[in-house]
């Protein structure tokens, strides 16, 4: 279990803060008036049986949805207040359940797709090819292989991804959401489709990328020796509302956890 903080620079990193979260679909209670915070540099779990809402909540914090009432911010940020593309410009990324990568683009391509929502050259200049876009593209692109080395996909970064196992395109999806720099990263059901050894794998990588660079993790998983192996405090959801929250110890002990996953799909 681990009980660790990050070891990166965190002074910069804001406080994300979910307060009473509210949002109906219909006749349906998708949520139900969770908060939690999740203080700087720290990974938070959030699990719960299947319909708990979890994916909800991060769509919610990520701008997908937008909840009937509550609040989300991000230090000084109403992120409830942003458009969906302003998210990455507050230093949030993101992955998704589903692979999103481009399968004709080499994984390094894919990589340096990550970056294009935070450099100043942006689209155009870029295409223009401009002076400064090329020296901007140049120190992108090291960034990118840096990364590909620190997270052991160097090797295929000039291989389409279409042509890779899908573990190993978890890890470039991942490496792409870096791409981002960002203070808070998200992540979906990261271990989904994965074997026992690559979950393993994931879970070290996810947790020294943490530690050396200091920014926030919220882990939507179902896979429990992954959340509980990573996560500083983990959030229980259960029929859209926070049933408990704690260290993994706490966690895995309390009553209505035990229960609610006994009697749930998970």
């Amino acid at each position: 279990m681990h009980t660790g903080a990050a070891v990166g620079n965190t002074a910069a990193v804001p406080e994300l803060r979910v307060e009473d979260v509210r949002l109906r679909f219909g006749g349906v209670v998708a949520l139900d008036g969770p908060s939690f915070s999740i203080a700087p540099g720290t990974i938070m779990g959030l699990i719960g049986p299947n319909g708990a809402g979890k994916t909800t909540l991060f769509n919610c914090i990520s701008r997908l949805y937008q909840p009937d009432s509550g609040r989300i911010t991000f230090g000084d940020t109403n992120l409830l207040e942003l458009p969906a593309d302003g998210i990455a410009a507050a230093g949030i990324a993101r992955t998704f359940q589903n692979i999103g990568l481009f399968p004709t683009m080499t994984v390094v391509e894919n990589v340096l797709s990550g970056a294009y929502s935070r450099t100043r050259a942006g689209f155009v200049r870029t295409a223009l090819g401009s002076p400064a876009a090329r020296r901007e593209e140049r120190y992108e692109r090291d960034e990118a292989w840096a990364l590909l080395e620190a997270m052991n996909l160097a090797h295929v970064g000039l291989e389409p991804a279409g042509n890779l196992p899908y573990g190993t395109l978890k890890r470039v999806e991942l490496a792409r959401a870096l791409m981002q720099r960002p203070k808070l990263l998200m992540l979906d059901e990261p271990a989904n489709g994965l074997i026992h050894e690559e979950v393993l794998e994931l879970a070290e990588t996810v947790r020294d990328l943490r530690d050396e660079r200091g920014f926030s993790v919220l882990l939507v998983e179902h896979h429990m020796a992954m959340v509980m192996s990573i996560s500083d405090r983990i959030v229980v959801l259960n029929f859209g509302r926070k049933i408990t929250e704690g260290d993994p110890a706490e966690v895995a002990a309390h009553p209505e956890v035990v229960e609610a996953y006994l009697g749930g799909a998970a």
